[in-house]
């Protein structure tokens, strides 16, 4: 009979933890942690709250009823490490002095390797991340850009698309590492890749670009935003924040919430329903974009993430790319069953943890 695992999922967001017991699949508990932005404060970074979060993980673990030594590995989600090749990685001295020092970016993410090490050290399990943003696979012929000096940058949502590639391919009647895949994450920062024979080939970074989105501005016209650096009128870290969380739907109609501009579209408001369109019309572009890195051979279109659940923004992009193939919907981000699977494969030898050098 195949042994049954139990594993710790953590994954640290800006104003809160998600954690998670599975056993094999199948989720014992899930719980959110909410921190207030009172509590936040009172720590000078990221890093000063390790200790916090880490202390609410371990008590909800006992409040649920469960002690470190009933489970057999922890996960955390992986922050922006260097750029490594997509899988399951052990948490060791490496990747914990460049989580601390967020060589790529500082976010909360970063702390998920960190509080799984530091819970499962003292009792000896493995600590694991599993497809952290940093994901890089990309052929060279995608990096290029039009400086030499800004090679394109691999920084996309990994860990959900990765395992929705699973997905899609097992509905497909394949395997992973069969299936081609244009794939598009749609949530509050829309990623795009192209999944070919297990590696994401190619990949359209939300900090960087894309589709503008419910928080990120995606392309902007050139010109007029080197000019815009140089008016004066913005700091560096408010021009960075008018690109990524304040661009987008809550750039042009004041919120990021689908459902909202949604209801304001019923209500008959004209420029919600363009700047919605828009939105979906960008992303069509961008997926069919990415068909052209596989010459147009590819199984299907995935639409992941939490816009996925909007029938009706579903529906625009499906009108636009369906020409080009069948279109598969997999809404939501599953993020802690993602991570456990990750951590599951290795328990069971399916695959061998990755090493982080």
């Amino acid at each position: 009979m195949k042994k049954k695992y139990r594993v710790l999922a953590i994954n640290p967001g800006s104003t809160s933890t998600k954690i998670a017991v599975y056993e094999e699949e199948i989720s014992l508990f899930e719980e959110t942690i909410r921190h207030s932005a009172e509590e936040l404060s009172a720590f000078a970074d990221i890093y000063a709250q390790y200790d916090f979060r880490r202390e609410l993980v371990e008590q909800a673990l006992a409040k649920h009823g469960f002690a470190v030594t009933d489970l057999q590995a922890i996960v955390g989600r992986g922050g922006a490490l260097k750029p490594i090749a997509g899988g399951t990685y052990m948490v060791n001295a490496a990747m914990v002095d460049d989580l601390h020092h967020h060589v790529q970016v500082h976010h909360a993410s970063n702390l998920g390797g960190l509080i799984a090490l530091g819970i499962a050290e003292p009792c000896g399990l493995p600590a694991f991340i599993v497809d952290p943003v940093c994901v890089d696979e990309l052929e060279p012929i995608a990096r290029i850009s039009g400086w030499p000096e800004m090679p394109r940058r691999s920084i996309f949502h990994a860990l959900n698309l990765k395992a929705t590639a699973r997905r899609a391919a097992h509905d497909l009647g394949k395997s992973v590492d069969e299936v081609t895949l244009v794939m598009g994450h749609l949530g509050g920062g829309i990623s795009f890749t192209v999944q070919q024979n297990g590696r994401m080939i190619d990949v359209i970074n939300p900090m960087d670009g894309g589709a503008l989105s419910p928080e990120r501005a995606g392309y902007l016209p050139l010109s007029p935003l080197v000019e815009l650096c140089y008016s004066g009128r913005y700091t560096f870290p408010e021009l960075m924040r008018k690109m990524v969380g304040r661009g987008g739907l809550i750039a042009h109609l004041g919120t990021g919430d689908a459902r909202e501009v949604e209801s304001r579209i019923d209500a008959g408001d004209a420029q919600a329903e363009l700047v919605y369109q828009a939105m979906a019309y960008q992303i069509a572009k961008e997926l069919a974009a990415m068909t052209v890195v596989v010459n147009g051979r590819f199984d299907a279109i995935v639409l992941t993430g939490g816009l996925a659940y909007s029938r009706r923004l579903v529906a625009m992009i499906r009108e636009r790319v369906q020409f080009l193939g069948q279109v598969l919907v997999y809404p939501g981000e599953d993020e802690l069953l993602a991570l456990a699977q990750g951590a599951l494969r290795v328990l069971h030898g399916e695959e061998s943890a990755k090493i982080y050098e």
